[in-house]
């Protein structure tokens, strides 16, 4: 059997035993064993084998739950894969595993405004302290560090502003001071990139996003190195962040059209970013003039580009943004993204969180779209016709 991204997908965890193509979705929450010594044995094998899938409860997963861990951790190229509820359980596993009071964090400003809450608010009634680093100077991240700093965390490219940053440069800081390093992957899944494969310690992906493909269900999962797998997995055990058997059912179906999805998704993009990129008061987020610095370094550490980007736009005022997003028929309006669906959505300044980087002109404004699987012709119309408004 081939060992492709694609044919893994495919391929991976059939079950012949009862002849169904997809594992079966297994619900539970007591185990039952035939003895104790059944159960203690179970027990012990879990001890030797925590990856093994030995539960004895029915939180720690189930069957359906552990082929979709082995198949994250197939295509991350990773020593595990721990699934969460959520995409932002999975940034909350990371930074619980890692951090303690006393600890500081290294933290890319343009993060999921969330995330931005959690390290800059939350983690302070911890005795965290987060400090935030310029994507576009990385010499940000080097005047940051003390003997303090224990983890680097990137989101690539950046939510919104859609930054990308030296991936290698930030991973030959970490090594150089021995930090832990963690990414935010969701825009680029391990179909684009493997986080693990490059050196980073940890990788989220919200698997609500691209997945699943099909806006109904939630989840995340975070893909770990050996190096932190014992520490993730304690914190795992921990939180009780755990994703039901019925959501990693519908993950694992999602998952086995990802590759043809993001194919097209990335197709459909970049043909509206190159439309989008002759009108003059626009400036597009994403990779595709190859003489920019983004473009370089997207090519230098990705296979492929998604279906996210953001639009720069400058307007006399923001009534006129917002009529050009509230006039488009084909873009639904609303928060996530990654599923089949074309969105847009108008980002206002605070909802980008305390940015200590961006700096936005009065009379610009950010746009995010996501590009669905819809006729590409239907959709450019639908751009050219709303584009009007804005003046």
């Amino acid at each position: 059997m081939g060992n492709s991204f694609k044919t893994i997908l495919k391929q991976t965890s059939k079950d012949f035993k009862n002849r169904s193509v997809n594992p079966p979705l297994v619900r539970t929450s007591t185990m039952v064993f035939k003895s104790m010594n059944d159960l203690r044995q179970t027990q012990k094998k879990s001890l030797n084998n925590p990856r093994g899938g030995y539960f004895d409860y029915g939180r720690q997963g189930t069957s359906t739950t552990l082929e979709l861990e082995k198949l994250l951790t197939k295509l991350e190229e990773s020593y595990h894969t721990f699934l969460t509820p959520t995409g932002f359980g999975a940034v909350f596993l990371t930074l619980f595993s890692i951090l303690r009071p006393g600890d500081e964090l290294i933290i890319a400003d343009p993060v999921y405004s969330p995330t931005r809450n959690l390290t800059e608010k939350y983690l302070k009634d911890f005795k965290i302290q987060a400090k935030f680093y310029d994507p576009n100077d990385l010499s940000t991240v080097n005047k940051n560090i003390t003997n303090k700093t224990k983890l680097i965390y990137v989101e690539n490219p950046g939510s919104n502003t859609f930054e990308f940053q030296d991936l290698g440069k930030i991973l030959s800081i970490a090594k150089n001071k021995k930090i832990y390093t963690a990414i935010d992957n969701t825009w680029g899944t391990p179909y684009f990139l493997k986080p693990i494969k490059l050196g980073f310690d940890l990788s989220i992906v919200s698997g609500t996003k691209y997945y699943s493909g099909h806006s109904d269900v939630m989840g995340g999962s975070l893909a770990v190195s050996q190096r932190v797998f014992r520490k993730v997995l304690e914190a795992h055990n921990m939180t009780g962040l755990r994703l039901s058997p019925d959501d990693a059912y519908l993950i694992m179906r999602g998952l086995r059209t990802l590759d043809v999805r993001l194919d097209k998704h990335q197709e459909n993009t970049n043909k509206i970013a190159k439309f989008l990129s002759q009108k003059k008061n626009i400036e597009v987020l994403y990779p595709l003039k190859k003489n920019s610095k983004n473009y370089k370094l997207w090519k230098k550490y990705y296979s492929g580009s998604s279906g996210l980007m953001g639009l720069k736009i400058t307007s006399k005022n923001k009534k006129s943004v917002d009529k050009f997003v509230n006039s488009l028929d084909h873009f639904g309006h609303g928060y996530s993204w990654g599923g089949f669906e074309s969105l847009a959505l108008h980002q206002e300044i605070k909802e980008q969180g305390n940015r200590k980087f961006l700096k936005l002109k009065s009379n610009e404004y950010i746009v995010r779209l996501h590009i669905g699987l819809e006729d590409i012709d239907d959709l450019i119309r639908d751009l050219k016709n709303s584009l009007k408004h804005i003046r």
